[in-house]
């Protein structure tokens, strides 16, 4: 589970994909039913910060994996499909100027992603992962959990902030009154 900066891109299907999409850091989740050394399936979640609504899945099998492996020419079986997908993601962090993650959305709810590797001279295509947007009713759960996941966190930062308050209430009663009087400020970086 890490944030990964994609290119986003809307493909019109007359047109074609955007030349230049927007940079953005996408949650990335990838689940692995089965041994860690031989998986049987695995599924792929991407998540937004900044879109509540964007929730897309890929979910592949030996099966399906089969027909990408024939289609790509990959030259890995299925049970290394899952750490080369995390390799290539954290290429993509720890190395943005030569590895790219590109995820193209068109308007029916279909995906792609395509980690794409820049030689300098010429972009080579690594990877393509075919996504699908997931159904309204999943993307609410997905709100509702992040919400309430988020609800919790800050009742557990309350409740650390007013036992901080009351040992600094015993220890010392002026810099308490001093630190209440100070009105708070939010998002004000040094």
């Amino acid at each position: 589970d890490r944030e990964v900066p994609f290119e986003l891109r809307v493909q019109d299907a007359e047109i074609g994909p955007q030349e230049v999409g927007t940079l953005e850091a996408i949650r990335c989740k990838i689940l692995a039913l089965g041994e860690e050394h031989h998986p049987h399936h695995c599924r792929i979640e991407l998540t937004s910060e900044s879109d509540l609504f964007f929730l897309y899945t890929h979910s592949v099998d030996e099966g399906n994996f089969r027909q990408m492996q024939e289609h790509q020419k990959l030259m890995i079986d299925f049970p290394e499909y899952v750490s080369v997908v995390m390799k290539m993601l954290n290429h993509c962090i720890k190395e943005p100027q030569s590895y790219l993650a590109v995820f193209v959305m068109q308007r029916d709810g279909q995906a792609r992603l395509d980690f794409i590797q820049n030689m300098e001279y010429k972009f080579i295509e690594m990877l393509s992962c075919d996504f699908v947007a997931s159904p309204e009713e999943v993307v609410r759960q997905q709100i509702t959990f992040r919400y309430n996941s988020v609800k919790s966190r800050l009742a557990l930062m309350q409740g650390r902030l007013e036992d901080i308050n009351a040992l600094v209430k015993v220890k010392n009663p002026s810099l308490l009154l001093q630190l209440q009087k100070t009105p708070p400020r939010v998002g004000v970086k040094r």
